[in-house]
């Protein structure tokens, strides 16, 4: 289980607090805001934190910040008629260690959030160490497979504290089924769990399970054919590296790191004879890391500043609902739901920081010479920011979740891949109502988004000036609707997301199902998303 579904389980809820007259007359839970039936399980004017896919930005809750963010936060609360709550009951709050209470209670953040970047600063210390003193010439496979192993159980103890005995049944449980299960059977039972573990599974049974001609090209290069030993298997769902906020990776890319084979492999795909080197380079992944640190500096700042400024629970704030014009809460959704994002960033960044600093995530040269440390990053933010169209946008966000759905869903089933993904999608996050609204409503908008392309984008593609009329259209309709479907995402319950779509008259589920309706969908654009494998290359020549 990824780490960021299990950072939920590391906090109680908070104690009631009265709410201040101007919301609704009348004492109530600090879980509850002006709109009925929103509810959070953090504390002052916060909706329930997003479970998402990748990573450990859950564990970066709405929690208020003190100075300027937190004063910022605070004003942004009473606008939207929400309580206070001392820090101290956020702060104790907690099955993980309380040896940073100190700290928690002075930055006036929930310890549980302490912890995880407490854990994933050290994690990133570590790696250095990993890294220069145990690199695979001077260490055993095993012991590199011991020490990630250890110090990760150790990370998952100090965060969830005996919440962890959770994850360490299920990863014992699914390596019985491994070793005892038929190998053409061995992906059925290992679904019940997520990412890693279904990662292999399937790799596993398409190595021992499935026929070489059967696989796509992507498929044989990641299809494991050795049962991994019970120490690899650890390693590889446990290390300290990912096991808090992830990414996933491969099993056979995590075995080459450890054996020393990883870098080695992608630099002996370029002819370094021709760029002038006799032998091959040593790619360091230091300005990576550094550079990646300083998003996350970044990404933290946004976080304690915008984030508190513009927090999601004024979506469904009285003056948003009845009184604001339509433009008005078109422009306030979108700053809202760009305000959300830099704790995904800030997550996702230091977690892949962490694994290039252990010498994890080398992914080859571009094609200027420059080495690559992407592998496992899990955004893009500069494609999110500008993508032109839903999918390009999905494409380059929680990257390694949406490849992990795509291998262990979308290639794989016969059909309707799209539905079946979203729904996959939305069971692995949770089964709050909000989850489903985004995919559904996700659902409608890449159909209606996909036929629109189709039908129009060639029209505009005659002259440069066309091209930069449709681009900035096109972005700018992207942001509008990615902001409007991910908006249940945050908010989570039936009643404040009902809220907040009948004051947008639900325009882009209308919008959509009019493209959908009238315009022509091209019926082979399904066949040309199938993975091809080896029999269907021959069946094609044979033809």
């Amino acid at each position: 289980m990824s780490g960021e579904r299990r950072a939920a389980g590391s906090r109680a809820r908070p104690a009631a607090a009265p709410i201040p007259p101007r919301c609704a007359p009348g004492p109530r839970s600090p879980r509850q805001v002006c709109a009925p039936g929103l509810r959070g399980r953090r504390g002052p004017g916060l909706v329930a934190r997003p479970r998402e896919g990748g990573g450990g930005a859950r564990a970066l809750g709405w929690g208020t910040a003190s100075g300027a963010g937190g004063r910022a936060g605070a004003a942004a609360s009473r606008r939207c008629g929400m309580a206070a709550r001392p820090p101290s009951s956020r702060s104790q709050r907690t099955t993980g260690s309380t040896c940073l209470h100190a700290l928690s209670e002075l930055l006036g953040l929930p310890l549980d959030q302490v912890n995880f970047v407490a854990c994933q600063l050290f994690a990133l210390f570590a790696a250095f160490w990993f890294r220069i003193y145990l690199s695979p010439g001077k260490t055993s496979p095993d012991v590199r497979h011991a020490l990630v192993t250890i110090f990760g159980i150790y990370f998952v103890i100090f965060c969830f504290g005996w919440y962890s005995l959770h994850l360490f049944v299920l990863v014992l449980m699914c390596y019985g089924i491994m070793v005892t299960a038929s190998v053409s059977s061995i992906h059925r039972p290992l679904m019940i769990v997520t990412q890693k573990i279904t990662t292999l599974a399937f790799q596993v049974h398409d190595g021992l399970g499935r026929r070489a001609e059967d696989l796509s090209a992507e498929q044989q290069r990641l299809a494991v054919k050795v049962k991994p030993s019970f120490l690899e298997y650890l390693s590889y769902l446990l290390n300290f590296m990912s096991v808090i906020a992830g990414p996933c990776n491969n099993f056979k890319d995590y075995i080459a790191f450890i054996e020393g084979r990883h870098i080695h492999a992608k630099l002996l795909e370029v002819n370094w004879k021709q760029r002038g080197f006799h032998n091959l380079p040593e790619p360091s992944p230091t300005g990576a890391v550094i550079h990646k640190l300083c998003m996350t500096l970044v990404s933290l700042l946004l976080f304690l500043t915008l984030t508190k400024t513009f927090p999601v629970t004024c979506l469904v704030d009285d003056w948003f609902v009845h009184k604001a014009n339509f433009l008005t809460r078109l422009c306030y959704l979108y700053i809202v739901m760009q305000a959300s994002k830099p704790k995904y960033y800030f997550a996702w960044t230091l977690a892949d920081a962490v694994n290039n600093a252990a010498g994890f995530g080398f992914s080859g040269v571009d094609k200027n010479g420059n080495f690559c440390w992407d592998l496992l990053s899990n955004l893009n933010i500069w494609k999110i920011e500008t993508a032109t169209s839903f999918k390009m946008y999905l494409e380059n966000w929680n990257i390694q979740t949406a490849t992990w759905l795509k291998r262990v869903c979308y290639e794989r089933v016969p059909w309707y891949p799209t539905v079946l993904t979203f729904f996959l999608s939305a069971l692995w996050h949770g089964v709050y109502p909000g989850y489903y609204f985004t995919f559904l409503t996700g659902i409608l908008v890449t159909v209606a988004a996909r036929t629109v392309r189709n039908n129009y984008r060639h029209c505009f593609l005659s002259s440069r000036a066309l091209k930069v009329v449709y681009d900035v259209v096109t972005w700018a309709v992207t942001q509008l609707a990615v902001s409007y479907t991910v908006a249940p995402f945050v908010l989570l319950a039936v009643e404040p997301t009902i809220s907040l779509y009948k004051s947008m008259y639900f325009y882009l589920h209308i919008i959509s199902l009019l493209i959908i309706l009238f315009l022509p969908i091209k019926p082979h654009a399904h066949i040309q998303r199938q993975p091809q494998t080896l029999n269907s290359v021959n069946k094609k020549k044979k033809d």
